[in-house]
């Protein structure tokens, strides 16, 4: 009988340590996207600035580039009228899209819309789109920050 028993105990043993190690792996998973949401953005000085060619954003087009990490948009919505504006939709974080029949922005997730100035024309999104300080530097359109 001590044989049988200390099998049992071993089994138990074995048990416990293999659920405590799945549960250590789920936790991890589960924990890691609030760590990451509630962890502050690292926050870059005038290196983040983005050069882009004025060529290639033509009057009515939107132009996406990376700006700090995150999806960013710049359009002409006259000749000579640059606009910037992050591309994540306030409501969610979806990333919009440009209509080019319509002249304005659609998320795709719940149908939030906003116009080429990134305000809310309808749909849920709470805020309009955050928008950058676009320059022009000779045949470039400089995108960030006013320092």
């Amino acid at each position: 009988m001590d044989d049988v028993s200390l099998n049992n105990q071993q089994r138990r043993t074995f048990l416990g340590v293999l659920l405590a190690g799945i549960t250590a792996v789920l936790g991890a998973v589960f924990a890691w996207p609030v760590f990451r949401f509630l962890a502050p953005r690292e926050q870059t000085g005038a290196s983040a600035l983005v050069r882009i060619a004025r060529k290639e954003i033509p009057v009515g087009a939107a132009h996406f580039f990376n700006f700090q990490g995150r999806p960013a948009v710049v359009l002409q919505p006259a000749p000579g009228s640059f606009v910037a504006l992050t591309a994540v939709c306030t409501h969610l974080g979806c990333i919009v899209k440009w209509v080019d029949d319509k002249g304005e922005f659609l998320c795709p997730c719940h149908g939030g819309r906003f116009s080429a100035e990134g305000k809310v024309l309808g749909g849920p999104p709470p805020q309009p789109l955050e928008a950058y300080v676009v320059t022009l530097e000779e045949n470039d359109l400089v995108v960030g920050r006013a320092v």
